[in-house]
């Protein structure tokens, strides 16, 4: 099992041209995939906005899933239930997609039981925003 350390995060996060996708980006204002995904753009980070209900966010094509971005991201950042979450797991396997890190809520027993089982970098119940916002300021 591999749990990402908040240093290990954080360099992720300050890697010259770190690639975010961000599973449930949204345009709907009273969700935190809204937030997230318009908070790391304006910190400079390239972000994905991967939602299958969605063509576009904040300007932005969104995309049906992970197989079709345009790019490979650094991290998968989730803001979906763990069900779904679980679901996309499964896609970051197929693609190599190693480093994840699940917002408050998208995590699950199972979700946890499938990272540790697969050998997966992450790091639970901690915000992007804050986290990010703390490695801009130092």
């Amino acid at each position: 099992m591999t749990v990402l350390s908040p240093d290990t995060v954080l360099s992720i996060l300050s890697a010259p041209n770190t690639v975010i996708a961000v599973v449930g980006a949204t345009d709907n204002q009273r969700k935190f995939g809204y937030a997230i995904y318009r908070d790391l753009k304006r910190k400079g980070y390239k972000a994905y906005a991967v939602n299958p209900n969605r063509t576009s966010v904040d300007g932005d094509p969104a995309y049906p899933d992970l197989a079709r971005l345009p790019g490979k991201p650094d991290l998968v950042n989730f803001v979906v239930p763990p069900e779904v979450t679980l679901s996309v797991l499964k896609q970051c396997l197929d693609l190599g997609l190693k480093n994840v890190w699940l917002q408050p809520g998208a995590e699950s027993p199972e979700v946890l039981e499938f990272l540790s089982a697969h050998g997966f970098n992450y790091l639970v119940n901690t915000c992007i925003m804050v986290e990010s916002r703390i490695k801009r300021l130092t």
